[in-house]
Order: structure tokens, then sequence, then C-alpha cells
């Protein structure tokens, strides 16, 4: 009987580095660790798996391996069918088809993986959801055992910030697209002050998008009235009201 394969899905953030700094003090090597590019992360997060790979190959694990979505990216999909990513509408086909798929079409032809199936094992699939995202678990199937072991260590995102830190790495911070519709508003305020390119490209997608039933990539407010509203410093909008709908891409 083989060994059963142990794939980590990095999200490029804060809680998925945070648990494979873990698993390497915890003596738990994973054979495939997967990162699904959108082609919509910011900058700080690419440089980040740049310097986190380092890491990985100095201890032994295996590099990050990146795939992606043959449908190209995210950006230009929403641009060319003039709407905006799914999540703004309530829905998270943006998460599935450009995170999951391309992971599950991966792993579909990866050798491990294929004589784990035909011995009638569950591939385990571990996520870096912390003990404050519990209600994002998602049982496995015929396929694929999740485990979730920031939940079950309860470590919140504290923690995991605690950890990357005394492992002598920076942070990486929040991942996810720069045009995200669960992004906060200081976040998207943040965005256009440290990353104003991005902005244009998301304010872009914002006004190329045909809209009915929601405003834009705030759903109840666009992005473009926020940032022109924080350059006139005139206040239309609360700082402390959440986003309703987070985003299956989310990491830390």
């Amino acid at each position: 009987m083989n060994k059963i394969p142990i794939i980590v899905a990095y999200g490029g953030g804060t809680n998925s580095t945070a648990l494979l700094i873990e698993l390497f003090h915890k003596n738990i090597v994973p054979d495939l660790i997967l990162f699904a590019e959108t082609g919509a992360e910011r900058p700080d997060t690419y440089k980040f798996i740049d310097i986190f790979n380092k890491w990985l190959c100095d201890v032994g694990f295996p590099e990050i391996t990146v795939v992606k979505s043959k449908k190209g990216t995210l950006e230009q999909d929403c641009l060319d069918r003039n709407v905006l990513p799914s999540l703004a509408y309530g829905y998270r086909s943006c998460s599935d088809h450009y995170k999951v798929r391309p992971q599950h079409k991966f792993v579909k032809q990866w050798q491990l993986a294929i004589n784990c199936w035909d011995e009638g094992n569950r591939v385990i699939r571990m996520i870096g959801f912390d003990s404050g995202e519990w209600y994002r678990m998602r049982t496995g199937d015929k396929k694929y055992d999740n485990q979730y072991p920031l939940i079950d260590w309860g470590w919140t995102r504290k923690k995991c910030i605690e950890i990357i830190k005394k492992e002598g790495l920076e942070t990486p911070g929040k991942s996810s697209c720069f045009f995200c519709p669960s992004m906060r508003k200081n976040e998207i305020l943040t965005l256009n002050k440290i990353y104003p390119d991005l902005m244009k490209r998301a304010l872009k997608i914002e006004s190329n998008a045909e809209l009915t039933s929601i405003k834009g990539l705030g759903r109840n407010y666009a992005w473009k009235d926020l940032v022109a509203a924080d350059k006139s410093q005139y206040k239309l909008f609360e700082e402390t009201d959440l986003p309703p709908t987070i985003c299956s891409c989310y990491d830390g």
C-alpha cells in the first residue's frame, strides 16, 4: 500500500503560510503545495511567494506548484463579458473557475493521487482556515479528505502572524484579487494609495460592466464613488461595516 499523499492548498496569505511552517515543526512533509494563480494578486503576494519558496527549499519541503485556468485571467474574462466577478452578484463561480478547478485538474493527472485513488483511498487536502473561520469548512468527497489543521489547533489569525514572525519571515498579509468585491472599504482605499495602477484596472472592470441589480464592485456602492469621496475628504461611507459575502479565495 502506498503512502497517502498530502496536498496543501496554498493561498499565498498569512494562514496557509503559518500552516506550512507548523507542519515543518511537526515533521509533516506535504507531497504537493498548490497555488492557483488568477493573474490578479497584488505585487506583494507574488514577492512573498518567491521569498517563501526559498524557505520551503531550505527546510526540505517541495516548492509551490503554480496552476492556472485555461480560461486565461479573471480580469480579462470580466472585461470580455462586461461583468464583475461573480462574488459581486452573490455567487462564487470566480473562485471555482480560477482557484478550485485548476487545482483539481492538476491533481487528477498527478501520479501520487492516481495511485491513491486506484487503491480506494482519499488524498489528504490541508486547507489553512484559522479558528475564526470554522464556518468555511467543507467536508471532503470520494477523492479528498479535507483537513483544517489551524482549526484543530485552535489557532487564530493573530497566532498565525506570531508563528511567521518567529520564523524570521515578514507576514504576507491578506491574499485576494485586487478587485475582489469582498474587500473592505479601508482595504480599497489602501489599494488606491499603494497601487494606483491596480485601482485603475479595477475601476476599468467596474465601468466596463453592464450593471442592473448592483451599483459596482462594492455591490451596493461603486468603488469609483468611494475613491472620489476619499479624494475630496467627504465621508460618504462608514468604515465599520463588513462585506456580506466572504470570498472563497481569501487567505488571512
